[in-house]
């Protein structure tokens, strides 16, 4: 298998994060950084069989189909992949699948902050980082009681670095079992760090977005943003990618927009695109992860609609809802010039 790959790539010398407020120049500054490679990165669903076991045959189809789709990394073992309803072993056993199958072809990361305290955290993430995943990824609300404060997250992030080597390190703000947001208080030393390199972010607040890209130009942080109204805005302002539960449903079209986002004269495009994505994310987010998997099957991607997360099944108006989202993809290819995997 090829060595590991970083998510690294340095944020372009000189070049500054902008607000919404000068949103008319953020198309120049991509296109002086069109160089600058963006990055979709699925946040993986998990495949099941009937018996509710993985079904790794699946998941092998589902990587050749997210590659085949043009991403540019995976995040295995995150909240779309029910990892909270996922054994030890079986987080595991999901990531070196996906590391197995990917072979190196572009970068892995996957969650390891599970354990009731912060030593069996360590280990885990450890065993997680042996998997042969490019960085070990932290729930923000795994190191903190949500009644506790940014002085005790930071206390806890701390002794978990000092115990886990130099594993290169990323963090997902995840909603479970709480939403928690990282201030720039807690960034600053994990930056300092030099081992974070992969943060994905669910603020939803473009503002907070535009402050954390400006502490990490020049580290080795790449921002990823995980809200799809945001994602124009975001890649303009500077995030190195999105990974968005979207992405699970036509990843193509997620990485046109990270390929053309600087280039002005596919900017129409981006605008009619994003406003188009924006209306169908209320459609897709309701079943979800079981209204991805309706979705993938119907694109080709054989595998069972079924999920440990929910037991309740799409309605028969859901999957009209879908359906209908499913002809209008059709009409995003025909006018982007997207030919779709398969």
């Amino acid at each position: 298998m090829k060595g590991r790959r970083s998510f690294l790539s340095k944020v372009a010398a000189g070049a500054a994060a902008l607000t919404l407020a000068g949103a008319h120049r953020s198309v120049s500054r991509a296109a002086d950084t069109e160089a600058e490679e963006r990055k979709f990165v699925p946040v993986m669903i998990t495949p099941f069989r009937s018996d509710m076991k993985i079904d790794f045959d699946a998941l092998s189809r589902l990587v050749d189909f997210y590659l085949a789709s043009g991403v540019k990394g995976f995040f295995a073992n995150c909240l779309s992949s029910e990892m909270y309803q996922l054994e030890a072993e079986e987080r595991l056993a999901l990531a070196r699948h996906v590391v197995k199958r990917v072979n190196g072809a572009v970068p892995v990361v996957a969650t390891g902050s599970f354990g009731q305290s912060i030593e069996e955290r360590a280990t885990f993430a450890k065993a997680m980082y042996h998997t042969g995943v490019d960085a070990v990824i932290l729930i923000t609300s795994h190191f903190a009681d949500k009644e506790e404060s940014d002085a005790i997250l930071k206390q806890n992030f701390e002794k978990f670095f000092a115990l886990t080597d130099m594993i290169p390190m990323g963090t997902y703000e995840c909603p479970s079992p709480y939403k928690r947001i990282l201030t720039p208080e807690v960034l600053r030393p994990l930056l300092e760090t030099n081992r974070l390199i992969y943060h994905k972010d669910t603020t939803l607040d473009l503002e907070k977005i535009r402050v954390k890209l400006e502490m990490a130009r020049g580290s080795r942080l790449e921002l990823y943003d995980a809200h799809t109204p945001n994602a124009m805005a975001s890649l303009q302002m500077g995030a190195k990618g999105l990974s968005c539960i979207a992405g699970n449903f036509y990843p193509e079209i997620f990485a046109w927009m990270c390929k053309h986002t600087g280039n002005p004269e596919k900017q129409e495009d981006m605008t009619w695109l994003q406003a188009a994505l924006t209306r169908a994310d209320n459609i897709i987010s309701q079943g979800y992860p079981l209204s991805a998997k309706y979705f993938l099957q119907k694109r080709g991607v054989s595998l069972e609609i079924i999920s440990r997360a929910t037991k309740t099944p799409l309605t028969e108006t859901q999957k009209q809802n879908l359906d209908g989202v499913y002809k209008e993809l059709q009409g995003w290819h025909e006018r982007l010039g997207i030919k779709p995997a398969h």
